[in-house]
């Protein structure tokens, strides 16, 4: 077994420089050696729609039963009676995290949270729950998940509501997100379909996002492609440009990425104004629209003139009309919509999934238990707790739906969920104070709190119903010094000279407190882009109280990546927990981590940088946005200029140690990699056989700690030279849970795909020849073992 090591030593960076080149000189934004296709008619023979066949049968029967009136009704969301036609418009709401605006209903964790879990199982168990709310609410559209934005722009006010920007991770979560909603019986929405990376200038086509086919299907469209294959059957266009036409006008995403490169069977459905005209749409793949737009007799002239077949009419509503087969819905069980104010009793198990992703999902960054200090705590005598993430806001727990942005980067109170269309409807929050204050109460300790970022204290002239003193002031209120980490001499743990009394100040209690917890974190939702990737306040306030408080501890909840440097090399702070957004159980989950019930075994799924200058494509300001970065996003790009960062892709450590064996990889499709191209026909997904296994990487994991745990085994690949790919790219990850002293056996699973890169002249998926190092490591920089393969 090789040592570990950092990616960047196991690629000779004259590779690298090859492959920069190769994709900076590839095909122009708006250009493709072929035309887009015809649109793709379902059950032309075009798409194998294999495990879509049923449901796409019976809606084939129940649309050739109706008028094109009829038709008309189905394709702009209105409900169909008489005669053999009879439906029922499917009823639709937003919700990535739960039901949007709606009572007694849960408060799921955000994607961007769930999906630090690095746990597939958990996750599609997470999205089923999602899914029976929103099946028991009367609801069958949901409006998710999202995988657009992906995650490009660091500072993106939609991030909480995606996966990450490393299009395998986002591929995986995404599909099985899909299969866990259809499996509650709910037609699945992937949005905000294609290129929308900011909501800066979002509204009506405000920038046009341009990409080369190359880094389409690498990145932007590969997630996509895993819900395709999983059974997605709904797609919403984004406001956004593509390439120069509207995203739901434009005949190459729709028709010629989406319904034909990866087979997708159902509806594509508008963002709000986002249709901008009838039939040049229609034409171009949309097949929902607005009454305005698509009225009888607007469509029915058009198949006068010719200017629209009757073939892409019918094939618009049987669109509309599969997915409610596909998901079971035609069984006749789902209630139907109430108010939105009624309990139906919807939430069943749920807060305890809730908590276990919350759980999951926090990483732990740092953790320093030299000198006594760091996590997990154990019975600390006193707690002094900072800053206003800490515990509840004024009024809440929720914020008013809104599309013009939030107020503000920082939340005034615990952050559990982002804004907008991706909010959670929380029935009630749970927050870290709450849970803390119990726990160190009836294990014996002392509390202290300022639940603000900047706090000042005001003067006072005594305590209501206090004594001893003239007036009621506290008399000497000096501190007295500490022993062992935070911890004081004038009794176990800390103390003031005079009883509990003291003049309340971030320097008075973090002198004081044997732990000191500070909590932190950062807001963004629909309609805004963040405009800061720290915060002055906030690390102010966590250096003003490392400097008193030789074990400070920073608990971070965050929109998306947030830096850290201004503190995190301070020999106070011991340790650092991070996570995104994780809903209505927040506070227990992080108490559970902070407390040691539960080891930490998050990672990371983005790179945290050294310096926000450091992410390569903030937020686009102009008209046209060239995406030049190609296929290098986060760590490919980092690891590809060979930029050092704070924390890397994958990162996160744990209560106890893990040890890898050594890397072995098999071919187990020979036939299939002696192809260069895959030969099967098109279907779900993209070409069959591009889910298949191809190789298969072996490794163990062995618990070298003394903690039982869980680790996320990771595995990379880097590519022969003409396949133009970054230094290393993830291809492949396990979830393990490992008892100490023990070792688990961990496989990969390499599909075609996976070794495959886009092939701009052939319009196809390639298998380079050439040599394949496959490394499998901890994160992407802390790599324990490889091996190489030659095709």
């Amino acid at each position: 077994m090789k040592t570990a090591r950092s990616f960047r030593t196991l690629v000779a960076l004259s590779t690298v420089a090859s492959s920069l080149g190769a994709t900076d000189s590839s095909v122009g934004y708006n250009s493709s050696v072929s035309e887009s296709p015809p649109a793709p008619i379902l059950g032309d023979g075009t798409i194998d729609l294999g495990i879509a066949t049923p449901a796409f049968e019976k809606a084939k029967a129940l649309v050739a039963g109706m008028t094109n009136a009829q038709k008309v009704k189905v394709i702009t969301g209105q409900s169909v009676t008489g005669g053999n036609g009879t439906w029922t418009a499917l009823s639709s709401k937003d919700g990535v995290a739960g039901v949007n605006q709606n009572f007694f209903v849960s408060g799921f964790a955000s994607p961007n949270a769930a999906t630090m879990t690095w746990n597939r199982t958990l996750y599609e168990e997470h999205s089923k729950a999602i899914g029976e709310e929103f099946y028991g609410s009367g609801f069958n559209l949901m409006m998710g998940p999202v995988a657009s934005p992906l995650g490009r722009d660091p500072y993106g006010g939609r991030l909480p509501e995606g996966f990450s920007p490393e299009p395998y991770l986002s591929g995986i979560m995404m599909g099985k997100a899909t299969s866990g909603i259809n499996s509650a019986g709910i037609v699945t929405v992937g949005r905000h379909y294609l290129l929308n990376e900011q909501e800066t200038n979002r509204m009506n086509g405000g920038y046009s996002a341009n990409a080369n086919d190359k880094t389409i299907s690498e990145v932007y469209l590969w997630p996509f492609a895993d819900a395709v294959y999983a059974g997605l059957m709904g797609v919403m266009c984004g406001m956004n440009k593509a390439n120069g036409s509207f995203a739901c006008e434009s005949d190459k995403l729709l028709n010629g990425y989406l319904k034909t490169n990866i087979g997708f069977p159902g509806l594509v459905t508008p963002d709000v104004a986002s249709q901008h005209t009838a039939l040049g749409s229609a034409n171009a793949g949309l097949d929902k629209g607005q009454t305005g737009l698509w009225n009888e007799a607007t469509i029915l002239k058009g198949i006068s003139s010719g200017e629209l077949s009757q073939a892409r009419l019918d094939d618009m509503a049987i669109r509309n009309i599969i997915g409610y087969f596909h998901v079971g819905l035609d069984n006749g069980a789902q209630p139907k919509t109430g108010s939105s104010l009624s309990n139906r009793n919807v939430r069943g198990n749920h807060a305890a999934i809730i908590r276990q992703v919350g759980q999951e999902a926090m990483v732990l960054l740092k953790n320093d238990v030299s000198g006594g200090g760091g996590l997990p705590l154990n019975k600390p005598q006193t707690v002094a707790l900072f800053g206003s993430h800490a515990g509840p806001c004024m009024a809440g727990p929720n914020q008013g739906f809104s599309v013009a942005g939030t107020p503000s980067d920082i939340y005034q109170g615990h952050l559990s969920t982002s804004c907008g269309s991706g909010d959670a409807s929380l029935p009630y929050l749970i927050t870290p104070y709450e849970v803390i204050n119990l726990r160190v109460s009836d294990e014996g300790g002392m509390v202290w709190w300022v639940m603000n970022n900047t706090y000042t204290p005001s003067s006072f002239s005594g305590i209501p119903g206090g004594g001893g003193f003239p007036g009621g002031n506290l008399g000497n209120s000096s501190i007295v010094t500490r022993q062992g980490p935070g911890g004081g001499g004038g009794f176990p743990g800390g103390g003031f000279n005079s009883g509990t009394g003291s003049t309340p100040s971030i320097e008075n209690y973090s002198e004081n407190a044997e732990v000191c917890i500070v909590f932190i974190n950062s807001w963004s939702g629909e309609g805004a882009d963040r405009k800061e990737l720290s915060n002055t306040d906030q690390d102010k306030l966590v250096n003003t109280v490392a400097e008193s408080c030789n074990n400070t501890i920073v608990v971070g909840n965050f929109a998306g990546p947030r830096v850290l440097d201004s503190w995190i090399e301070n020999k106070n702070v011991k340790a650092v927990l991070y996570s995104g957004l994780l809903g209505q159980e927040s506070g227990r989950a992080i108490s559970d981590v902070l407390f040691g019930d539960v080891n930490p075994s998050g990672k990371l799924t983005h790179t945290i940088a050294k310096n926000a200058s450091d992410y390569p494509a903030p937020t686009c300001l102009t008209t046209q946005c060239n995406y030049t970065d190609g296929v290098y996003l986060d760590y490919r790009y980092f690891q590809a200029h060979d930029v050092e960062v704070r924390y890397p892709f994958g990162h996160g450590l744990s209560y106890t140690t893990f040890t890898y064996g050594d890397v072995t990889a098999t071919i187990t499709n020979q036939s299939a990699v002696a192809s260069r191209y895959p030969t099967g026909h098109l279907t779900l997904g993209g070409q069959a056989g591009l889910f298949d296994e191809v190789i298969s990487v072996q490794t163990t994991v062995t618990n070298s700690g003394t903690v039982d745990g869980a680790e996320v085994a990771q595995l990379y690949i880097s590519f022969p030279e003409g396949a133009a790919q970054p230094p290393s790219v993830l291809r492949g990850f396990e979830k393990v849970t490992v008892p100490t002293g023990q070792s688990v056996d961990v496989t990969f699973s390499v599909r075609r795909r996976d070794i495959s890169h886009w092939d701009n002249v052939a319009q196809k998926w390639a298998i380079e020849t050439g040599e394949y190092t496959l490394a499998v490591g901890s994160s992407s920089e802390d790599i324990r073992g490889n091996t190489t393969l030659t095709i």
